[in-house]
């Protein structure tokens, strides 16, 4: 059984057999007509399809709506990222194409439970994208990915419960709004790709995908000949996002910066390893790059590492240090 948000889900009325928390907990690897929207479109016909003929708007009163939206905000937000959901919508595979791409999912799906003895490892994902390209996927389909891969050739999403990874390549469009899909992915049985692999198909019949790590993945490499099959766009969400500013309380505990000690930012980074969770120590490094390319400001950099790994952990970290090296307090909080 295929359970959308599980972790989210009891907090929602279980009483009408009819709603969609109830085609949600009840839907297994393939969408059902009802599940879809397939059986009745007279009332999506008068919302909103900014993308394509083929996505209706999603009610904020409906608990769908509530799902994801309170699952992207809650994630981003510990990753120190500020989420306000504008608009959800929903993939009604009204139109004969779109149908088609379900029903050739449902039987790709069916293929790989037999395939892998009984779980065919179906998850929801995350997919960031520019607005253009969204709605080309949902329009088309998956092109063959330009970005730079690093974990191989083909199309990485990144697991529910970690938007930043796919956040990354949803660029604002000129309203400023970000744009994703919410993704059905069969993923069979997976294999752990290297890092600067130039792998572009599973290494043995065995597998059927990628990730990056095996024990906590950020990344769910989907091969390039599987990307239209195995790949169900079912939602975009557009929201916006930003760093959570200095005087936020909700990630900060004082405004005031710590006044401490120069310290090297690698061996801050380094020692960070020790306590925070790979996706942090990701997302550090990675904004460190964008400080030294010129990209964010000096004071951009430290807030997002004070929103990431909070201020006690950090003046611990520099206390420490200033006593293994002996030395008076410098002119800055980090050494870059």
């Amino acid at each position: 059984m295929l359970t959308l948000f599980g972790d989210l889900l009891h907090n929602f009325d279980t009483q009408n057999p009819h709603s969609e928390r109830a085609n949600v907990e009840n839907s297994d690897s393939c969408p059902s007509d009802s599940e879809s929207g397939v059986s009745g479109t007279d009332s999506n016909e008068h919302r909103s399809r900014p993308f394509c003929n083929n996505l209706s708007a999603v009610s904020n009163g409906e608990a769908i709506y509530e799902v994801v939206t309170k699952k992207l905000v809650s994630s981003l937000s510990s990753c120190g990222f500020n989420a306000e959901v504008e608009a959800v919508y929903r993939n009604d595979y009204t139109g004969i194409m779109s149908r088609a791409k379900l029903q050739s999912f449902c039987i790709y799906s069916k293929a790989m439970e037999v395939k892998c003895g009984g779980n065919s490892n179906v998850k929801y994902a995350w997919y960031g994208a520019s607005k253009n390209e969204i709605r080309r996927i949902v329009s088309h389909g998956f092109g063959l990915p330009v970005d730079t891969q690093t974990h191989g050739q083909g199309v990485y999403l990144s697991p529910v419960d970690r938007p930043f990874e796919s956040m990354k390549s949803a660029s604002p469009d000129e309203d400023g709004l970000r744009h994703m899909l919410l993704c059905r992915v069969i993923l069979g049985k997976i294999e752990a790709v290297p890092r600067f692999s130039e792998q572009c198909n599973p290494s043995c019949e065995e597998f059927d995908s990628g990730v990056d790590d095996l024990a906590s993945p950020s990344k769910y490499i989907v091969w390039s000949s599987c990307m239209n099959t195995h790949i169900l766009p079912e939602f975009v969400i557009s929201f916006r996002a930003s760093s959570y500013g200095r005087g936020d309380q909700r990630r900060s505990q004082s405004s005031r910066t710590p006044n401490s000690d120069w310290m090297p930012f690698p061996t801050l980074i380094t020692t960070l390893s020790k306590f925070l969770p790979r996706d942090a120590i990701e997302l550090i490094g990675k904004n460190h790059s964008d400080y030294k390319n010129r990209k964010i400001t000096r004071q951009e950099l430290i807030q997002l590492v004070r929103n990431v790994a909070g201020d006690k952990l950090l003046m611990a970290i520099i206390k420490s240090y200033r006593r293994k090296i002996k030395q008076p307090s410098s002119n800055g909080l980090y050494n870059n």
